[in-house]
Protein backbone atom coordinates (compact mmCIF):
# COMPACT_ATOMS: atom_id res chain seq x y z
CA UNK A 1 0.00 0.00 0.00
CA UNK A 2 3.12 2.20 0.95
CA UNK A 3 4.45 1.81 -2.33
CA UNK A 4 1.25 2.24 -4.17
CA UNK A 5 0.71 5.85 -2.27
CA UNK A 6 4.94 6.64 -3.22
CA UNK A 7 3.74 5.98 -6.58
CA UNK A 8 0.66 7.95 -6.90
CA UNK A 9 2.25 10.96 -5.27
CA UNK A 10 5.01 10.43 -8.08
CA UNK A 11 2.94 10.77 -10.65
CA UNK A 12 1.04 13.85 -9.54
CA UNK A 13 4.16 15.93 -8.86
CA UNK A 14 5.60 14.78 -12.24
CA UNK A 15 1.97 16.15 -13.59
CA UNK A 16 2.28 18.90 -12.05
CA UNK A 17 5.76 19.76 -13.11
CA UNK A 18 4.82 18.93 -16.57
CA UNK A 19 2.32 21.71 -16.29
CA UNK A 20 4.28 24.12 -14.76
CA UNK A 21 6.76 23.77 -17.58
CA UNK A 22 3.93 24.30 -20.08
CA UNK A 23 2.75 27.64 -18.42
CA UNK A 24 6.79 28.70 -18.40
CA UNK A 25 6.39 28.24 -22.10
CA UNK A 26 3.62 29.29 -22.57
CA UNK A 27 4.52 32.51 -20.73
CA UNK A 28 8.26 32.22 -22.84
CA UNK A 29 6.16 32.29 -25.93
CA UNK A 30 3.61 34.99 -25.23
CA UNK A 31 7.10 37.35 -24.71
CA UNK A 32 9.01 36.49 -27.16
CA UNK A 33 5.45 37.62 -29.87
CA UNK A 34 5.39 40.66 -27.84
CA UNK A 35 9.09 41.20 -28.49
CA UNK A 36 8.66 40.14 -32.05
CA UNK A 37 5.76 42.98 -32.65
CA UNK A 38 7.34 45.56 -30.84
CA UNK A 39 10.75 44.95 -32.51
CA UNK A 40 8.82 45.18 -36.09
CA UNK A 41 6.72 48.50 -35.11
CA UNK A 42 10.15 49.85 -33.80
CA UNK A 43 11.35 48.88 -37.15
CA UNK A 44 8.80 50.08 -39.27
CA UNK A 45 8.63 53.36 -37.70
CA UNK A 46 12.35 53.94 -38.07
CA UNK A 47 12.26 52.55 -41.75
CA UNK A 48 8.69 52.61 -43.31
CA UNK A 49 10.07 50.82 -46.72
CA UNK A 50 9.61 47.82 -44.17
CA UNK A 51 6.70 48.37 -43.46
CA UNK A 52 5.14 44.63 -43.23
CA UNK A 53 1.07 45.22 -42.30
CA UNK A 54 -0.29 48.41 -43.55
CA UNK A 55 -0.63 49.10 -47.12
CA UNK A 56 -1.16 52.55 -48.50
CA UNK A 57 -1.41 51.84 -52.18
CA UNK A 58 -4.97 49.45 -51.42
CA UNK A 59 -6.17 51.41 -48.50
CA UNK A 60 -5.68 54.88 -49.08
CA UNK A 61 -7.27 57.61 -51.04
CA UNK A 62 -3.84 58.80 -51.86
CA UNK A 63 -4.74 60.44 -55.18
CA UNK A 64 -4.46 64.50 -55.13
CA UNK A 65 -2.43 67.43 -54.20
CA UNK A 66 0.11 67.39 -50.99
CA UNK A 67 1.74 71.08 -49.90
CA UNK A 68 3.87 72.03 -47.40
CA UNK A 69 6.81 73.65 -46.40
CA UNK A 70 10.65 72.13 -46.53
CA UNK A 71 13.35 72.99 -44.66
CA UNK A 72 16.43 74.57 -46.89
CA UNK A 73 19.56 75.08 -46.43
CA UNK A 74 20.27 78.24 -48.05
CA UNK A 75 16.55 79.69 -48.65
CA UNK A 76 14.20 80.61 -45.83
CA UNK A 77 12.31 77.08 -46.98
CA UNK A 78 11.16 75.20 -49.73
CA UNK A 79 7.28 75.53 -50.62
CA UNK A 80 6.35 72.58 -52.35
CA UNK A 81 3.52 71.03 -53.66
CA UNK A 82 2.97 67.63 -55.44
CA UNK A 83 0.20 66.09 -57.06
CA UNK A 84 0.25 62.23 -57.82
CA UNK A 85 -2.44 60.84 -60.56
CA UNK A 86 -3.99 57.56 -60.70
CA UNK A 87 -1.79 56.51 -64.02
CA UNK A 88 1.26 56.82 -62.03
CA UNK A 89 2.28 60.50 -62.74
CA UNK A 90 3.14 62.96 -61.04
CA UNK A 91 3.59 67.19 -60.82
CA UNK A 92 5.47 69.20 -58.55
CA UNK A 93 6.23 72.57 -57.85
CA UNK A 94 8.98 73.89 -55.97
CA UNK A 95 9.57 77.48 -54.58
CA UNK A 96 12.68 78.61 -52.41
CA UNK A 97 11.30 81.18 -50.50
CA UNK A 98 13.39 84.44 -50.31
CA UNK A 99 14.91 84.09 -53.82
CA UNK A 100 14.30 85.93 -56.87
CA UNK A 101 13.63 83.41 -58.97
CA UNK A 102 9.49 81.97 -58.54
CA UNK A 103 10.87 78.21 -58.71
CA UNK A 104 10.17 75.08 -60.55
CA UNK A 105 7.97 73.04 -61.84
CA UNK A 106 8.64 69.27 -63.50
CA UNK A 107 6.76 65.99 -63.95
CA UNK A 108 7.25 62.64 -64.39
CA UNK A 109 6.46 58.93 -63.04
CA UNK A 110 6.46 57.77 -59.62
CA UNK A 111 6.60 54.30 -58.22
CA UNK A 112 5.29 52.21 -55.15
CA UNK A 113 7.79 49.95 -53.44
CA UNK A 114 7.31 46.36 -52.78
CA UNK A 115 5.11 47.14 -49.26
CA UNK A 116 2.75 49.69 -50.80
CA UNK A 117 4.01 52.09 -48.07
CA UNK A 118 6.37 54.61 -50.44
CA UNK A 119 6.13 56.34 -53.97
CA UNK A 120 9.21 57.37 -54.83
CA UNK A 121 9.29 60.32 -57.59
CA UNK A 122 11.59 60.21 -60.91
CA UNK A 123 11.88 63.10 -62.65
CA UNK A 124 13.03 63.76 -66.20
CA UNK A 125 16.69 64.34 -65.30
CA UNK A 126 16.34 61.65 -63.32
CA UNK A 127 16.90 62.46 -59.81
CA UNK A 128 14.73 60.70 -57.23
CA UNK A 129 13.05 61.77 -53.90
CA UNK A 130 10.65 59.11 -51.72
CA UNK A 131 8.10 59.44 -49.42
CA UNK A 132 5.83 57.65 -47.26
CA UNK A 133 2.09 57.69 -48.12
CA UNK A 134 -0.02 58.56 -44.19
CA UNK A 135 -3.60 58.83 -44.10
CA UNK A 136 -3.32 62.44 -45.90
CA UNK A 137 0.14 63.43 -45.79
CA UNK A 138 3.09 62.56 -47.41
CA UNK A 139 6.55 62.28 -44.88
CA UNK A 140 9.29 63.55 -47.29
CA UNK A 141 11.95 60.74 -46.56
CA UNK A 142 15.77 61.29 -46.28
CA UNK A 143 18.41 59.34 -48.43
CA UNK A 144 18.40 56.38 -47.25
CA UNK A 145 14.45 55.91 -46.90
CA UNK A 146 13.97 57.06 -43.36
CA UNK A 147 11.32 59.57 -41.79
CA UNK A 148 12.93 62.75 -40.45
CA UNK A 149 12.86 62.63 -36.75
CA UNK A 150 13.96 65.41 -34.42
CA UNK A 151 12.42 68.60 -33.67
CA UNK A 152 11.84 69.31 -37.33
CA UNK A 153 10.38 65.86 -38.07
CA UNK A 154 6.84 67.45 -38.72
CA UNK A 155 8.14 70.28 -41.06
CA UNK A 156 9.02 67.05 -43.52
CA UNK A 157 5.46 66.63 -44.04
CA UNK A 158 3.15 67.43 -47.15
CA UNK A 159 -0.33 67.50 -46.45
CA UNK A 160 -3.18 67.32 -48.79
CA UNK A 161 -5.70 69.30 -49.87
CA UNK A 162 -9.01 69.31 -48.33
CA UNK A 163 -11.75 68.76 -50.72
CA UNK A 164 -15.19 70.23 -51.23
CA UNK A 165 -17.47 68.18 -53.58
CA UNK A 166 -20.46 70.58 -53.29
CA UNK A 167 -17.35 72.99 -55.22
CA UNK A 168 -15.17 71.19 -56.72
CA UNK A 169 -15.28 70.20 -60.46
CA UNK A 170 -18.01 71.97 -61.35
CA UNK A 171 -18.25 75.08 -63.44
CA UNK A 172 -19.76 77.97 -62.27
CA UNK A 173 -20.76 81.25 -64.14
CA UNK A 174 -20.38 84.80 -63.04
CA UNK A 175 -23.33 86.50 -62.32
CA UNK A 176 -22.43 89.49 -59.76
CA UNK A 177 -19.22 91.39 -59.18
CA UNK A 178 -18.76 93.90 -56.45
CA UNK A 179 -22.39 94.00 -55.91
CA UNK A 180 -23.09 94.47 -59.08
CA UNK A 181 -25.30 92.04 -61.64
CA UNK A 182 -23.39 90.85 -64.86
CA UNK A 183 -24.99 89.67 -67.51
CA UNK A 184 -23.45 88.46 -70.80
CA UNK A 185 -24.66 89.27 -74.15
CA UNK A 186 -25.42 86.40 -76.82
CA UNK A 187 -22.21 84.93 -78.45
CA UNK A 188 -20.52 86.98 -75.92
CA UNK A 189 -17.39 85.37 -73.83
CA UNK A 190 -19.12 84.01 -69.80
CA UNK A 191 -16.54 84.51 -67.08
CA UNK A 192 -16.46 81.09 -65.59
CA UNK A 193 -14.68 79.18 -63.21
CA UNK A 194 -13.87 75.89 -62.03
CA UNK A 195 -11.74 74.59 -59.19
CA UNK A 196 -9.69 71.19 -60.27
CA UNK A 197 -9.99 69.38 -57.07
CA UNK A 198 -7.01 66.52 -58.52
CA UNK A 199 -4.83 69.39 -59.31
CA UNK A 200 -5.67 71.55 -56.79
CA UNK A 201 -5.98 74.04 -59.55
CA UNK A 202 -8.55 76.98 -60.50
CA UNK A 203 -9.16 77.45 -63.98
CA UNK A 204 -11.64 79.59 -66.40
CA UNK A 205 -12.26 82.99 -68.59
CA UNK A 206 -12.29 85.83 -66.84
CA UNK A 207 -15.06 87.31 -69.76
CA UNK A 208 -12.10 87.83 -72.23
CA UNK A 209 -9.32 85.66 -71.17
CA UNK A 210 -7.90 82.20 -70.38
CA UNK A 211 -7.01 82.32 -66.17
CA UNK A 212 -5.39 79.40 -64.74
CA UNK A 213 -4.32 79.73 -60.60
CA UNK A 214 -3.37 77.07 -57.39
CA UNK A 215 -5.49 76.99 -55.00
CA UNK A 216 -5.94 75.20 -51.59
CA UNK A 217 -9.26 74.53 -49.40
CA UNK A 218 -8.59 75.39 -46.02
CA UNK A 219 -10.91 74.57 -42.76
CA UNK A 220 -14.38 76.61 -42.40
CA UNK A 221 -14.93 77.24 -46.22
CA UNK A 222 -11.59 79.10 -45.99
CA UNK A 223 -9.93 78.69 -49.43
CA UNK A 224 -6.50 81.13 -50.41
CA UNK A 225 -5.68 81.53 -54.26
CA UNK A 226 -2.41 81.98 -55.78
CA UNK A 227 -0.72 84.07 -58.86
CA UNK A 228 -3.51 84.91 -61.26
CA UNK A 229 -2.03 83.70 -65.14
CA UNK A 230 -4.08 85.17 -67.89
CA UNK A 231 -3.57 85.51 -71.47
CA UNK A 232 -3.02 88.58 -72.56
CA UNK A 233 -5.92 89.36 -75.18
CA UNK A 234 -7.37 92.54 -75.85
CA UNK A 235 -11.45 92.95 -75.05
CA UNK A 236 -14.12 94.98 -75.12
CA UNK A 237 -15.05 94.52 -71.98
CA UNK A 238 -11.91 94.27 -70.32
CA UNK A 239 -13.14 96.65 -67.20
CA UNK A 240 -15.09 93.34 -65.82
CA UNK A 241 -12.20 91.14 -66.54
CA UNK A 242 -9.57 93.16 -64.44
CA UNK A 243 -11.73 93.49 -61.72
CA UNK A 244 -12.69 90.14 -62.14
CA UNK A 245 -8.79 88.88 -62.01
CA UNK A 246 -8.04 91.43 -58.85
CA UNK A 247 -11.08 89.70 -56.81
CA UNK A 248 -10.00 86.25 -56.99
CA UNK A 249 -6.80 87.33 -55.89
CA UNK A 250 -8.53 88.85 -52.96
CA UNK A 251 -11.13 86.16 -51.88
CA UNK A 252 -10.10 84.73 -48.55
CA UNK A 253 -13.16 82.50 -48.02
CA UNK A 254 -16.55 81.05 -49.68
CA UNK A 255 -19.87 80.09 -49.33
CA UNK A 256 -22.64 77.60 -51.18
CA UNK A 257 -26.40 77.74 -51.08
CA UNK A 258 -29.03 76.39 -53.39
CA UNK A 259 -26.82 76.35 -55.95
CA UNK A 260 -24.60 80.04 -55.90
CA UNK A 261 -21.04 80.27 -54.89
CA UNK A 262 -19.68 83.33 -52.96
CA UNK A 263 -16.75 83.93 -52.83
CA UNK A 264 -15.94 86.21 -50.15
CA UNK A 265 -13.27 88.64 -48.35
CA UNK A 266 -13.35 87.97 -44.54
CA UNK A 267 -16.54 89.15 -43.78
CA UNK A 268 -17.80 91.66 -46.25
CA UNK A 269 -20.68 91.42 -48.81
CA UNK A 270 -19.76 88.76 -51.40
CA UNK A 271 -17.46 90.03 -53.74
CA UNK A 272 -18.12 87.63 -56.72
CA UNK A 273 -21.51 84.90 -57.06
CA UNK A 274 -21.12 82.70 -59.59
CA UNK A 275 -24.48 80.27 -60.69
CA UNK A 276 -23.98 76.31 -61.17
CA UNK A 277 -23.97 75.22 -64.54
CA UNK A 278 -26.08 72.14 -64.83
CA UNK A 279 -24.38 69.30 -67.04
CA UNK A 280 -26.33 66.44 -68.30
Amino acid sequence: MEKLKLYVLFILCGTLAMGCNSMREKKKEKERVDMKEEISKEVEDTNPSLDMGHNSKSTLDWQGTYQGTIPCADCEGIKTSITLFESGKYTRTLTYLGKQDRGITDNGDFTWNDTGAIVTLTANNGSEQAYQVGEDVLFHLDRQGHRISGNLAENYQLLKNATDLDLEDKKWVLIELMGEAVTFAEGSKEATITFHSQLARVTGNNGCNVFTAAYELKPHDRIALGHIAATLMACQNMELATTFNEVLEKVDNYTLADGVLSLNKARMAPMARFQLVETE
